[in-house]
């Protein structure tokens, strides 16, 4: 299995970790503490704020906005977040819920037209496709709880990129190209993203002054600045005038909620991850559950990549047919945590043949997904303060709309509801009416920043991907369970399968040939990925060795400062 090199001067300019050797996990001494991003200027902005005696919250409050400065085509405050906390003082762990909400005018078939088709664009593009933004909001919640430096402090990074601008990479043009036709549809978003109305060079200056006054707003009154007020207002009229549907009370009734992670073990490791409305947590503990019934180690490599992905198959149909905002549902889903449950589950699971997608009640109409528009990153401090954050604005350059003078990019996360039953989305993903569109409804996610812990260390992680987001991060989870480390983790070659689509998509290097062909004779169907996916971002701490990991995806462009600035 091929592995990949990341650069060392990347892990250079990262702080490395020295931990007391006989205290697990809070005491951590001899440095400020480490943070990974996709991103160079935003993991030197976090490392600066840790230098200077921040804590994680802190970082992680600089890092999340500098990444909505600096990848427009990712994340930004149009968008929102899920953050996976331990506080080292109270031992909690902690999710923070910054999903983006259904305005209240939305309805359960307000893509469709008179035949009950769904209408193309119209929940992806467009400021009808986004919903009500959560970052802005996380933002002042997490320095008003959990910060020890004022917020101006925090976003003046943020503020500083956005006026002075900074040189667009390669993951932008890519980005900027494929949505060039809809960038252009609004002159706002023209001017700010595009060059003369055409995708830019690498290295033109990205200045975003609107953006910057908005940012300034909320270093001077915080969140509410956003969410209320003269600019709240014309948010909303600028939305309108373009045929969306968001209101003021949508914007005033907007609030970030705790929720408690889902907790679940898989071979002595234990696995905090993030509950509904992220389908992230439930998915992974459920695929490792039934997973749990097999002795991996003792079975071919052929065979184990079978298991792997008839269980993905399991848990995805779980998440399409039952996961949604659990303020809407009835059911807590919990028994998907029971190993009774796994066992279950694995009473239709042959380990010589592919399992009949209609055997678990499915149709399947083809993939379409994209993927790299998320971003992930993870910060731990010198107190022992873990926090890890995914946070999007759905796809590339999101709905391609920017409310008048605002300078905020809106998200098209509305796609991530069903928009009909059995209808797939931009992921390929289907789902039913647990995950219906309703007014104040959050729509389900597969972001899922994850902790992983055992006697051996604890890892911190994440990555964006969409629908794969999920898989990646159980691949990874096996990989530290066979003793791999954080620079195997992210450099694995991966595989997807999501029960519907039924095929397995797999990057050029996940499989040999006579695997394809062995479990192709099985009845897996495969389809080759066009490129690689996922940017994963890792901080693990192998106690045993007492050896501090910092490791980024190489299948990121940003392997080092000088390679991009």
């Amino acid at each position: 299995m091929k592995t990949y090199k990341i650069s060392e001067h990347w892990l250079s300019l990262l702080f490395i970790l020295f931990y007391s050797g006989s205290i697990f996990p809070n005491e951590l001494i001899q440095s400020e503490g480490a943070v990974v991003t996709s991103n160079a200027l935003a993991t030197e902005a976090g490392e600066k704020i840790l230098a200077e005696g921040g804590n994680a919250y802190d970082a992680a409050t600089t890092i999340s906005a500098m990444l909505s400065v600096v990848e427009p085509f990712a994340s930004g405050l149009g968008g929102g977040a899920f953050w996976l906390i331990y506080d080292a003082k109270s031992k909690k762990y902690t999710m923070l819920d910054a999903r983006e909400t259904a305005p209240l005018q939305s309805y359960k078939n307000m893509y469709l037209d008179e035949n009950e088709n769904v209408i193309k664009n119209m929940s992806t593009l467009g400021p009808l496709s986004a919903g009500i933004p959560g970052i802005p909001a996380v933002l002042s919640y997490v320095n008003d709880k959990y910060g020890s430096k004022k917020l101006s402090t925090l976003l003046a990074p943020a503020y500083k990129a956005a006026i002075n601008g900074f040189p667009v990479n390669e993951r932008y043009l890519k980005g900027a190209k494929y949505k060039k036709k809809w960038l252009k549809k609004y002159k706002e978003t023209e001017a700010i993203f595009l060059h003369k109305g055409e995708v830019p060079k690498k290295g033109w200056i990205l200045k975003q002054t609107d953006l910057a006054r908005t940012i300034k707003k909320l270093m001077k009154d915080g969140h509410r600045s956003f969410y209320t007020g003269s600019f709240a207002k014309k948010m909303v009229e600028s939305v309108q005038n373009h045929g969306g549907i968001w209101s003021e009370e949508d914007l005033n009734r907007y609030k970030v909620l705790e929720r408690e992670p889902v907790r679940s073990t898989y071979k002595g490791i234990s696995i905090i991850a993030p509950g509904l409305p992220s389908s992230g947590g439930l998915v992974l503990s459920n695929a490792l559950n039934i997973l749990a019934g097999y002795e991996l180690d003792k079975l071919s490599p052929t065979t184990q990549k079978h298991l792997i992905i008839e269980s993905l198959r399991r848990a995805y149909y779980e998440r399409a047919l039952k996961m949604g905002d659990p303020d809407f549902m009835d059911n807590t889903l919990e028994y998907l945590l029971t190993p009774s449950y796994a066992a279950k589950q694995r009473e239709n699971l042959n380990i010589n043949y592919a399992t009949d997608n209609q055997t678990l009640e499915f149709a399947d109409p083809p993939y379409q997904g994209q993927g790299n528009d998320t971003t992930h990153f993870a910060v731990i401090d010198k107190f022992g303060n873990r926090v890890a954050v995914t946070q999007s604005i759905n796809f590339w350059f999101g709905s391609a709309f920017v409310p008048k003078g605002s300078g905020v990019l809106l998200n098209n996360e509305m796609d991530d509801f069903s928009i009909k039953p059995g209808a797939e989305n931009g992921y390929g993903l289907i789902g039913y009416d647990a995950n219906a569109v309703e007014p104040r409804k959050r729509m389900l996610s597969s972001m899922t920043p994850t902790f992983l812990e055992s006697d051996r260390g604890f890892v911190i992680l994440g990555t964006p991907g969409g629908s794969r987001i999920i898989s990646m991060i159980l691949l990874a989870t096996l990989e530290w369970v066979n003793g791999g480390d954080a620079k195997s983790m992210v450099s694995l070659p991966r595989f997807h399968h999501q029960y519907h689509p039924d095929y397995v998509l797999y990057e050029e290097e996940a499989f040999i040939s006579s695997e394809i062909d062995e479990l192709e004779s099985m009845g897996h169907i495969f389809k080759k990925s066009n490129r690689q996916f996922g940017n994963m971002q890792i901080i693990s701490w192998d106690q045993e060795n007492n050896k501090i990991e910092v490791a980024s995806d190489p299948r990121g462009k940003e392997k080092s400062r000088e390679e991009v600035y």
